[in-house]
């Protein structure tokens, strides 16, 4: 994928069905002839850079049919993409470049034409990770990034490669699907609703991230373009359904990032009258690994993230570490044909992955239930993961990017229920005595270094001390009750 192979395989479309519609964006329609010709511009434009072979270089993941030309042309001249978000803090984004050695930043304007700014090696900065390798992954993700510096994860091409076919089986997909991609271009879930989708030769309908939150153009977007196939987070189905109507040509609909509350999905099911339903579950290290045939007729109580994909393996490990070989609640390891080798940062590989029965485990954090029946419920997370938006954040270091800033003395980070992103974060901040820090001043502090998922929502701003539990811990669950008493006053 995410290879010289994908992008080889997107300009035969363009040879055997130039005329076929590759890519939508509002009101722009790019056929796959004319995808082609923008994808060799750009390599036209590359090549002019005189890249060393194999280089790797930093593509924003804009969602336009540009960036996606320009990660096409990038594949084909046997590069390496690191396609971080366009939110991404200018603080971190030369963070990962300098951990990626990332040779140029590369932009598409609306025309086709390349921007390429260079970028300075700093080889002090790459100490301790390993060095991209194009022979086994061009494109390079990041995790949810609740720091300055996300993790960065190899994406392998031969794991895309058995994940898009493992997909195009599972879903029935053909180069007569259309796609509602609705996720950010720089999210795991693009590795289905948009590369897989160009691979089969199909139409992706790109949501605009500028709309992503407008109901009423998302639905006309769905209902328009007929789109067959839609994934998501429980907030993009409520936008669906906020202006009533039904989807009839949905095929499938697939849930993912978050649980699907019960009254939600009791609406969903009469609006997508001709889909099936799944809930799937896993993440970037992994990307897919269970999956669940909703019956929504039968469903009562929590939904449950499945059973693993074929060819994925599932471990569960008790309090004490040791295997669970029947029913029983732990801390969840996958072993699947699509995850990636290991982070560039080695030292993060020794505690994340795991060798275990010949196969390498991800230890993914989470804990999940198995019942007698195989079947797995998540329960939660083993450390202080929440998730905001459909993205792993982790709570502590919001904390740390919060107090990192010379006016705090002290900050929590406390998750709160929101009836659209399903969680959003509270920032109870202590100041230094005689600051003049304000929200605003905080709010820019945290947008040079974090992505616009973890920036709290809401921030309490106070001279006195947090509030502590008897064991001198700060009180989370005060805090989190105070500010839901203020917001309810």
């Amino acid at each position: 994928m995410p290879s010289s192979r994908l992008a080889e395989t997107v300009a035969a479309h363009g040879d055997s069905r130039p005329h076929h519609t590759a890519l939508h964006l509002n009101d722009q329609a790019v056929t796959y002839g004319r995808l082609r010709e923008l994808t060799r511009s750009l390599r036209g434009e590359l090549s002019k850079l005189n890249l060393a072979p194999g280089s790797t270089v930093c593509v924003p993941a804009h969602k336009t049919p540009q960036t996606i030309a320009l990660l096409l042309a990038v594949f084909h001249e046997g590069h390496i993409a690191l396609a971080p978000s366009p939110d991404l803090g200018s603080a971190a984004l030369g963070h990962l470049a300098q951990q990626a050695r990332v040779s140029h930043l590369l932009t598409a304007a609306g025309d086709g034409v390349l921007s390429a700014e260079p970028v300075t090696a700093q080889e002090d900065a790459a100490q301790g990770f390993t060095v991209p390798d194009p022979g086994s992954a061009q494109l390079l993700l990041t995790t949810s990034g609740s720091t300055g510096t996300p993790k960065i994860v190899p994406i392998e091409a031969a794991g895309f490669d058995a994940f898009a076919d493992w997909a195009a089986g599972e879903f029935a997909l053909s180069p007569g699907e259309v796609a509602l991609s609705y996720a950010p271009l720089n999210f795991d879930l693009a590795l289905l609703d948009v590369w897989t989708f160009l691979r089969l030769g199909a139409c992706v309908v790109l949501v605009d991230r500028q709309r992503a939150t407008d109901a009423a153009h998302l639905a006309a977007l769905t209902a328009r373009h007929r789109v067959s196939f839609v994934q998501g987070v429980p907030m993009m189905y409520r936008l669906l359904l906020e202006h009533g109507g039904s989807f009839t040509a949905v095929r499938h609909a697939v849930f993912t990032g978050d649980r699907m509350p019960q009254d939600l999905l009791r609406r969903v099911t009469p609006a997508f009258p001709a889909a099936a339903f799944h809930n799937v579950f896993g993440c970037t290290e992994t990307n897919d690994s269970f999956i669940h045939r909703v019956d929504p007729a039968t469903l009562a109580g929590p939904m449950p993230i499945g059973r693993p994909i074929r060819g994925t393996q599932a471990l569960v490990l008790d309090a004490e570490g040791g295997h669970l070989t029947s029913a029983g609640t732990g801390e969840l390891l996958v072993s699947t044909p699509f995850q990636t080798r290991g982070y560039l940062r080695r030292e993060l590989n020794e505690t994340a992955f795991t060798q275990l029965e010949g196969r390498t485990f991800y230890r993914t954090g989470d804990i999940v239930t198995r019942t007698p029946e195989g079947l797995y419920f998540l329960e939660g997370r083993a450390d202080w993961h929440v998730k905001v938006r459909g993205v792993r954040t982790n709570l502590q270091e919001v904390e740390n990017v919060i107090a990192a800033h010379p006016d705090v003395a002290e900050a929590v980070v406390v998750p709160l229920p929101d009836p659209q992103a399903g969680v959003r974060l509270h920032a109870h901040v202590t100041h230094r005595p005689g600051s003049d820090l304000t929200g605003l001043r905080l709010r820019t502090h945290l947008g040079r270094h974090l992505p616009r998922h973890a920036i709290p929502s809401s921030v309490h701003l106070t001279d006195t001390p947090l509030p502590r539990t008897s064991t001198g811990k700060p009180d989370r669950n005060l805090i989190k009750q105070n500010h839901l008493k203020e917001s309810d006053a």
